[in-house]
């Protein structure tokens, strides 16, 4: 009896020491699941971010472009010639066009006035393929002081009227601080894209319109944000700019630095 109890007890050691081992065996086997499936989660975030990640490096490096500007010179005036507290007589305007000096800044600049509309004096003969730049100082403590601004090319030269958004245009929103507004009146065409403006207040701003023909490519500090065609084939192209409607806090916008060019080899 002695011999059979003995017996019993070493088997039901032999099985609960199974049982431990087993036990531990199903609890690595358990936990190695919780960590695979952890890891896998934790994969499939990354992966995740990561997507969004490349997303974000593939809009910025498809919107990024230098503009080839134009080889033969049109027009040229960075206000050089002009003493400040005169006046531009390159430009006609409905209110002033005021040159200044900024502070911080190289050159002379014109004063953008509120509601007012300024073109060149003399119509400039575009050629199909051009390109049109200049540079944009918003002064201000903050961007959102100053009311959107807008430039393009008007169907005429004339300055007796303020509007802003007029035949093919662009217009920076400042108050939005990052909106941008593109778009034509004829054809009837409007996009609504972004461009970080707060990083611009105070230092120039570089602004490029690329037209080709009834296309007009829009570059602000070498960013493409549109190529679109955004003229009827036959409308008349007068150069504008429409001043915001407000500027608070002793704000303001001045222009300098504009340039025309054309294509010498006109196939392209």
């Amino acid at each position: 009896m002695k011999t059979d109890k003995k017996i019993t007890e070493l088997l039901f050691l032999v099985l609960l020491l199974s049982g431990i081992e087993m036990h531990a065996q199903l609890s690595d086997i358990f936990q190695n699941g919780e960590d695979k499936t952890t890891k896998f989660k934790e994969k499939k975030i990354d992966k995740n971010t990561t997507s969004e990640e490349g997303k974000d490096a593939y809009r910025s490096e498809n919107r990024s472009s230098t503009a080839v500007a134009g080889d033969s010179l049109i027009f040229a005036e960075d206000f050089s010639a002009f003493q400040p507290g005169t006046t531009a007589t390159s430009f006609k305007t409905n209110g002033a066009a005021t040159i200044r000096m900024v502070e911080g800044q190289k050159g002379k600049w014109m004063e953008i006035g509120n509601r007012e509309i300024y073109k060149f004096l003399i119509p400039l003969n575009y050629p199909r393929r051009f390109t049109l730049s200049f540079d944009i100082i918003a002064k201000a403590e903050e961007v959102k002081e100053i009311a959107p601004l807008s430039f393009g090319f008007a169907s005429d030269n004339s300055v007796h009227h303020y509007d802003s958004n007029i035949g093919t245009y662009v217009q920076l929103h400042y108050y939005d601080t990052d909106q941008v507004y593109i778009g034509s009146i004829e054809p009837k065409k409007f996009l609504n894209t972004t461009f970080d403006l707060q990083p611009w207040v105070n230092r120039p701003l570089h602004i490029v319109l690329s037209v080709n023909g009834e296309r007009m490519a829009v570059y602000v500090d070498d960013v493409n944000l549109a190529d679109e065609v955004l003229f009827s084939p036959t409308v008349a192209k007068n150069f504008y700019i429409s001043a915001p409607w407000r500027y608070a806090n002793d704000s303001g916008v001045l222009v300098s630095n504009f340039k025309v060019s054309g294509f010498r080899n006109r196939t392209k």
